[in-house]
Order: structure tokens, then C-alpha cells, then sequence
């Protein structure tokens, strides 16, 4: 859930900035190994593969952010979050697949970094792997899952996450209906909002505001991460070099990693992905077959084995998971999506054809029109309207979203199409979409599709 911060070493460099700005950084990177000792290691895929971590650590927070944001409460001193982000060989492409942290798994022998006692293998949850045997015991599980060699490791806090947003100028989300959290204090309404430290975290932790509990909390920490992309890359902090100092030196504060990913590395890694944007990555979580409960574990999930097993294939042959699409408009994110709303047309005004134009408009942005569009009896209209039942206002305020400044008129009874009726004030249909929920095999978007337009 902290992962923005994490990418962000990566993202931050693409600038190039210089040797001594991001050598005068690295002593602030607290360094671990991960790689001690270990042995019968997955065959190195092309490219660039790292584990990022996110634990629950917060003790550099005031006593009042965490009454704000409701961080009280004990760490459990475990990853809450786990990503395996696989870059490129070409710098191009960036992949991120969400490992749901309540995995059914087994984990590899080890001796317990708190206790000193030896374990034998023995079946957790995936998040058990740190608690028991830290960075090293988290990277053996993955890869004996994945079998994705591991290249780097980086571990986030709280801190750091809060600390980035924030020396950021905030990271815009959008959401097509109100969310609400009770447990994390998260309370925004339908629209577009500028999130802080503190509020960003809030929303990459939430697990209430839905049906899908963790599941919907990966796709919108995935959001927020496209989202964070696209700040740090529009922004300019990338190519000023006192911004770049400023953003880093709060992140870094708090971020772990592993011995070979240093200043080199970020420089050159950085100067390869200078042209990075929100499209060059990709998101999903990996394919799950269901939920289940386990004897003395609790409620687990389990991979979809076959289907997992072709993702991380693809993944060590460095292919791209989400499908291409060509360039399109920037369209409003919307609650419902456009193909499930039909719509009838009608020409309220004295110029002839208007209704075709109007129709035709609606079904290139998806909404499924009648193609019969009819003129309206009586005097002109100057004010374009929709007519809907109530039952389908969802669907009423998608259509508004493609029709800005048209009035909405509930008709009880009318059933489920939408009437839009065109006035004098129409000047064209403003592009659409509702959020990306699967696309492709693997259920894989791009960031571009998932941020604000």
C-alpha cells in the first residue's frame, strides 16, 4: 500500500539530475541483504526485477497525524503490502503485479528473526514471511512462488509515503461515487481530489469501501501509484535539481534496500527511463482463484495456478501483460459504464441533422443510442436536458458527465433508456469512461488509463 514511495527511486532518476545530487542521497538509504546465504535461486529472466515492500512501520509520526488519520494502534511489524515490479530490458516498460498479502503459501525453512528458533517449512500467509524471517525470508517466498530471480529489494514505511506526497504538492485521484472508510477516517466524495501525506494514506489503506476488500484495495493502490507516476513526470521535479534533492531527501529517509542498488544504479537506471511516463507502466494483481479458510491461518486466497504461472512466464520473458490500445482522447471518468446505458435522441432545435450529430457523438464515446434519433414537437429548445427514472440515476449522471451543462429531469416510469432531448446551447459530447476493471488476460491497465483525465 506504501509502494508509490518505493517506485519513486526509480521514476525520481529518470531526470538524469547529476552524480553528486544523488551521491550526496545515497548515505541516507538504510541498507539490508536480502540475498545472504541463499541458494538454488530461479534462472535471470531479461530485464530488471524488484520486490517492494510496504510494512506498517510509523514511529517518526506526531501523536496528531496518527489521531487524524487513525494510525494508532500496535505494527505488526509485517508487510501489508507486496509488489514485484519487473522493468524492462529496454527501460521502456514498467510491470507491477500486486501479490494479495493473505496468499496461502508455504514458506521455505528458516530460523526466526525474533526468536532465534529453528522452523521447519510450514504453510502461512504471505505477509508471515517478514514477520518471521524479515527481507530474506520475504524474497525466498516470492521467488519459490514467482520463480522470478529477484534482482533488488525495497522496503517503505508509513513515514516515507507521507513524507513523498507531500514534498510532491499532493497526488490528484478521481473517484466516480463517494468513499467512505470508518476504519481509516476516509470520507471523499464523487470527483476529483489533490490528496496530502496523511489523506493518501488513508486512501491506499482502505479496505471498507466496497464488496471487494483487499482485492479493491490493490487496484486503487495501483491508481494511486499511476497517479504518483504521473505527478512526479508532469511535475517537473524531475529535471530541477532542488526540487529532485527535496522530494529524495524525504523519501529516502525512510526507505530500505538492498546493497547493489545504489547511486549507480540510479543514475543509470534513471538516464534509460528518461522518456517514462504514466503509459509506460502497467498494473495487475495476480489471477486468484477464491477465498478459503485455513485451520490456524484464517481466511487465505490461492493463486490461480495455471493463469499465474503464464503471467510470471511472461513476465521472466520480459512481454508486456496489458494489451495495446491506441491513442485516444482524455476521457471524464464516470459510476457506470457507457455501453450499459441506452439512449434515445432527439432534436430539440430547428437545425436539421442535429439529432444524427448528436446520436452519432454519443455511440463514439460508447453509449449505446437507438440510431433512430427523432425531432422533438413544439417550440426550439435552448437548453440541452436528459429525461430519466429515477431507478437508473447511476446511469442519468453518466450521461451528464459526456453532456456538460444539460439539465436532468427524472420521469418516474420511465424505464431504463435515457431520453436526451439536444437545445441550442449543444457544442459536442465530452469523451467517457467508467474505471478499468479487467482488460485482458491478466486483467493488466495501463497508468494512463487509470489516472485522472
Amino acid at each position: 500500500m506504501r509502494m508509490g514511495t518505493s517506485l519513486s527511486v526509480l521514476v525520481l532518476g529518470v531526470g538524469g539530475i547529476g552524480h553528486a545530487v544523488v551521491t550526496s542521497l545515497d548515505t541516507n538509504i538504510a541498507r539490508v541483504d536480502p540475498f545472504k546465504d541463499m541458494k538454488n535461486r530461479p534462472e535471470p529472466g531479461h530485464g530488471m526485477n524488484l520486490l517492494l515492500v510496504g510494512t506498517d512501520g510509523r514511529d517518526k509520526i506526531t501523536r496528531a497525524e496518527k489521531r487524524q488519520y487513525r494510525l494508532g494502534g500496535t505494527p505488526c511489524r509485517c508487510t501489508d503490502t507486496i509488489m514485484l515490479v519487473h522493468i524492462s530490458r529496454e527501460r521502456e516498460r514498467a510491470t507491477v503485479v500486486s501479490l494479495p498479502r493473505d496468499t496461502y503459501t508455504e514458506i521455505p525453512a528458516h530460523v526466526d528473526r525474533t526468536t532465534g528458533k529453528r522452523h521447519g517449512a510450514h504453510p502461512v500467509k504471505l505477509n508471515a514471511a517478514y514477520a518471521e524471517g524479515g527481507p530474506g525470508l520475504t524474497v525466498r517466498t516470492v521467488e519459490k512462488m514467482t520463480r522470478v530471480k529477484i534482482d533488488h529489494y525495497l522496503e517503505v514505511d508509513f513515514t516515507s509515503f507521507m513524507k513523498t506526497v507531500d514534498a510532491l504538492g499532493g497526488v490528484e485521484v478521481c473517484t466516480p461515487r463517494p468513499m467512505k472508510d470508518t476504519y481509516t477516517g476516509l470520507d471523499l466524495a464523487a470527483g476529483t481530489h489533490r490528496l496530502n501525506g496523511g489523506q493518501a494514506l488513508q486512501y491506499v489503506r482502505s479496505r471498507y469501501v466496497d464488496g471487494a476488500a483487499d482485492l479493491g484495495r490493490m487496484q486503487r493502490q495501483q491508481r494511486f501509484l499511476a497517479a504518483l507516476i504521473h505527478q512526479a513526470t508532469s511535475s517537473g521535479v524531475l529535471l530541477n535539481p532542488a526540487k529532485f534533492r527535496r522530494v529524495s531527501s524525504m523519501m529516502l529517509g525512510s526507505v530500505r534496500a538492498d546493497e547493489g542498488f545504489g547511486t549507480e544504479e540510479m543514475i543509470a537506471l534513471g538516464r534509460a527511463m528518461r522518456g517514462f511516463t504514466a503509459a509506460s507502466s502497467e498494473f495487475t494483481t495476480v489471477p486468484v482463484r477464491g477465498g478459503y479458510h485455513v485451520k490456524g491461518i484464517g481466511s487465505t486466497v490461492k493463486w490461480d495456478e495455471a493463469k499465474s504461472k503464464k503471467l510470471f512466464q511472461m513476465m521472466r520473458e520480459d512481454k508486456p501483460l496489458a494489451p495495446h490500445r491506441p491513442a485516444g482522447p482524455k476521457a471524464t471518468l464516470v459510476d457506470v459504464p457507457p455501453q450499459q446505458i441506452r439512449v434515445q435522441v432527439y432534436n430539440g432545435t430547428r437545425t436539421d441533422g442535429m439529432g444524427r450529430k448528436l446520436d452519432d457523438a454519443l455511440r463514439a464515446t460508447g453509449f449505446s443510442t437507438t440510431r433512430t434519433p427523432l425531432n422533438r414537437a413544439g417550440a426550439e429548445v435552448r437548453r440541452t436536458y436528459v429525461r430519466y427514472d429515477p431507478r437508473w440515476d447511476r446511469s442519468a449522471k453518466s450521461l451528464a458527465a459526456a453532456l456538460p451543462g444539460c439539465e436532468l429531469l427524472k420521469v418516474r416510469g420511465q424505464g431504463p433508456t435515457l431520453k436526451v432531448t439536444a437545445g441550442t446551447d449543444y457544442k459536442g459530447v465530452t469523451p467517457v469512461r467508467a474505471e478499468a476493471k479487467h482488460q485482458g488476460e491478466f486483467g493488466a491497465v495501463t497508468g494512463d488509463q487509470v489516472v485522472c483525465p
